[in-house]
């Protein structure tokens, strides 16, 4: 590795662990554990190109120090969720873009999912596919299509709920403010984020995300 790749990486690394700090110093436990990680893993890399004896004995400190905290916010995150005390929000700010339903939602689904309960009481716009007729026709079709890979939707109404919320059988909960439509309106069918969401802009609204040990259905 030459000396030019391996002073690259050195930054590389130390940019990532000061973000990594600086997110566990705000309590952004989870996101500093991804940067701790990535961060650890440059430094191992470095680690494997360094000859230098004296430098290899210090880079093994700082590994073995960021390797122990990040043990440390796993056992806490973890504590957390069986507590059912985990918290973390995301403010999404006006016309933001990189927050597509993927990037919100995947983290929290895993091989323990196999109920999805989503409540969202404002879906009226036209986009959304207006009037009851409609609507209906539209949710037949995502139902049809859903059976066609194993995943059954059922569908129920209500003229009292206010609240949105998305909640997984594995005790993760979402709550947006806006609902599931946080997402503007492209000015055209071919315009950059019509397909891409993580390119579409965004109406400012904030994310909670909370764990709980047993999550119910939002009926009962």
């Amino acid at each position: 590795m030459s000396e030019d790749v391996l002073q690259g990486m050195e930054n590389s690394a130390a940019s990532v662990l000061m973000r990594a700090v600086e997110l566990d110093h705000n309590s952004r436990f989870e996101d500093s554990l991804i940067c701790y990680q990535e961060g650890i893993d440059l430094l191992l890399k470095v680690l494997k190109g360094l000859k230098d004896e004296t430098k290899k004995s210090y880079y093994r400190q700082k590994i073995e120090g960021y390797m122990s905290r990040a043990e440390q916010i796993k056992k806490h995150v973890s504590q957390q969720k069986e507590e059912g005390k985990y918290h973390k929000q995301i403010r999404i700010e006006d016309n933001a873009t990189g927050y597509s339903y993927e990037k919100l939602f995947k983290p929290y689904l895993n091989e323990m999912v196999y109920e999805v309960w989503v409540q969202d009481p404002y879906v009226r716009l036209v986009h959304q596919g207006n009037g009851k007729g409609q609507q209906l026709s539209a949710l037949d079709d995502i139902k049809k299509s859903l059976m066609t890979y194993g995943v059954t939707l059922e569908i129920a109404f209500s003229n009292s709920i206010h609240d949105r919320e998305i909640r997984f059988n594995n005790g993760w909960m979402v709550k947006i403010g806006r609902g599931l439509d946080y997402f503007k309106k492209t000015e055209s069918r071919f315009a950059i984020g019509y397909c891409d969401y993580d390119l579409r802009q965004c109406y400012e609204t904030t994310v909670d995300i909370f764990h709980a040990k047993h999550t119910k259905a939002l009926s009962s």
